[in-house]
């Protein structure tokens, strides 16, 4: 098994930060410090090379990231063995996952729930942003595994599938909008309230609206606001439309709080995705975690 100060430098490493390493690794700045120094002296050589408040790997901190990344895999290959040969042996694991707003909130929790059942033994971080910045994390190999929506994928990133979602057009039920049934054109008249830059969700209306010749400089933008249940609760109040994750919204339709306007020529459908770096799909527990999602979700075979 790796030791301890090997996994410290590994966390290190990825994220070319002693603080954000003991902020996920849950240890003080200087006991972070303390395990890199103790490795320099067991190897006779400096691993990083500090600039201001920034640091870089040396030559010799290249080599031993490259190795031990490999024993890492190694090591979590054993351990799913082990574990099929005997279900008494359950090893710790540490995964940190993240997803955008409307996944962390209203799709993935069941799931990790389950996953924890099954594997109790994982020591699980779930960072939630918006997807353009889950996808700028997991380049930045702060992150090895994200889950995004409604983004135009990019180069050196593997997507995979999770599940699909449709994303409506809201008011509240005071609106007299909810009264009315309204085309793609109607909306360059009607204020409306729209997520902020980046997220998956303003992404997947803006691609549906240039179909119809329509920019989001187009509308009538009374407000932008940075998350799902921001918008949601500022909608309710307010007498905007609004378009929402229809997961986000269930339960506020059903009570009758909110109201769907239909958007009759306006197809707003979105794909939720895992995102890894090209390279690392078959990095365990990762592959084992995006297997368990998939089932959960009945889409094993898309």
């Amino acid at each position: 098994m790796l030791s301890h100060a090997h996994e410290v430098f590994l966390e290190v490493a990825r994220q070319l930060s002693f603080t954000k390493a003991g902020q996920t690794l849950f240890l003080s700045q200087s006991a972070v410090s303390k395990r890199v120094r103790a490795l320099e002296e067991h190897y006779k050589t400096g691993l990083f090379e500090r600039l201001g408040n920034a640091v870089q790997l040396t030559a010799a901190g290249e080599l031993l990231y490259r190795k031990l990344l490999l024993a890492r895999q190694l090591q979590h290959e054993l351990e799913q063995e082990f574990t099929e040969l005997s279900p008494e042996f359950q090893p710790r694991q540490q995964m940190v996952i993240g997803a955008s707003t409307t996944i962390s909130l209203y799709v993935i929790p069941p799931v990790l729930s389950a996953y924890l059942g099954r594997y109790p033994h994982t020591q699980l971080t779930l960072k939630n942003r918006n997807s353009e910045n889950i996808l700028k994390a997991l380049l930045e190999h702060e992150i090895d595994l994200g889950i995004i929506e409604g983004i135009h994928k990019v180069s050196h990133v593997t997507y995979t599938p999770l599940l699909t979602d449709e994303v409506v057009a809201v008011c509240s039920a005071r609106n007299p909008l909810h009264r009315r049934e309204l085309e793609a054109q109607d909306l360059r008249r009607t204020p409306v309230a729209l997520r902020e830059t980046g997220s998956g969700t303003l992404a997947v209306l803006e691609e549906a609206l240039q179909t119809h010749g329509i920019r989001l400089t187009d509308l009538q933008v009374k407000v932008r606001l940075g998350g799902t249940e921001a918008l949601k609760n500022f909608v309710r109040v307010d007498t905007c439309l609004a378009f929402l994750p229809r997961q986000s919204v269930m339960k506020e339709l059903a009570a009758g709080e909110l109201v769907e306007v239909p958007v009759r020529d306006l197809n707003l459908v979105r794909h939720f995705d895992f995102v890894q770096r090209k390279g690392t799909e078959n990095n365990l527990p990762y592959k084992t975690f995006v297997q368990f999602a998939r089932r959960y979700y009945g889409n094993a075979k898309r």
